[in-house]
């Protein structure tokens, strides 16, 4: 069987707590078996590694279930996540995957970079916060799918999949990146620009 891995990142500054617990919650993991995922990577951050610690015991009591689905995690790499995002790209042994990232407009330039499907989910819980603006123009322009919290919990990766308003899920994936500098394809402006339009310059990654 060939794998398939969903890697889901927080990012290095802020915790995100919801988004760890929704991905753990039972609907989405059974989602993802039946969506023939095989790992399931978090990036958990400082704060995040008592939630992953205490979903094993659940599954170790029996009170949770992983689904047959291999779930790691680690805090930060201060190498960048390259390697991680790369998991998810198709390989002679793999199947293509996905990132879900919160949507801070680091995370979503790496993901972009290396030119992976990227469900993106803002973390409403910040202050001055420019990640929903950031994510629900991302997706209208087709760059990623703008993911919702309570899509995580409630519906589960395939709901996620299809939330934008423009394309299906198939559509967004076979899209490639556009240039990062460059206006892209039928005219849309690339993404450095869709950036420098939607965040103040003090947010925008060097």
């Amino acid at each position: 069987m060939p794998q398939r891995v969903c890697f889901v990142t927080i990012g290095a500054t802020a915790a995100f707590n919801q988004l760890l617990q929704a991905v753990l919650d039972s609907l989405f993991l059974r989602t993802l078996q039946a969506s023939g995922y095989t790992k399931l990577l978090l990036q958990y951050g400082k704060d995040g590694h008592s939630i992953l610690e205490a979903f094993r015991a659940e599954v170790a009591s029996g009170d949770a279930d992983d689904y047959g689905i291999d779930i790691s995690g680690f805090d930060f790499n201060k190498m960048g996540l390259g390697q991680e995002m790369s998991s998810v790209k198709a390989a002679e042994d793999r199947t293509e995957g996905v990132v879900i990232s919160h949507a801070g407009s680091g995370s979503i330039l790496d993901a972009m970079r290396i030119d992976v499907p990227l469900i993106a989910v803002p973390n409403t819980s910040l202050l001055h916060n420019h990640q929903v603006d950031l994510a629900e123009e991302l997706a209208r322009q087709g760059y990623l799918v703008h993911g919702r919290l309570e899509s995580v919990r409630l519906y589960g990766l395939p709901f996620l999949l299809i939330v934008s308003p423009a394309k299906t899920s198939v559509a967004i994936y076979q899209q490639r990146s556009p240039s990062l500098t460059s206006s892209a394809e039928r005219g849309r402006p690339g993404l450095r620009r869709i950036m420098v339009l939607i965040l103040p310059a003090e947010v925008w990654p060097v």
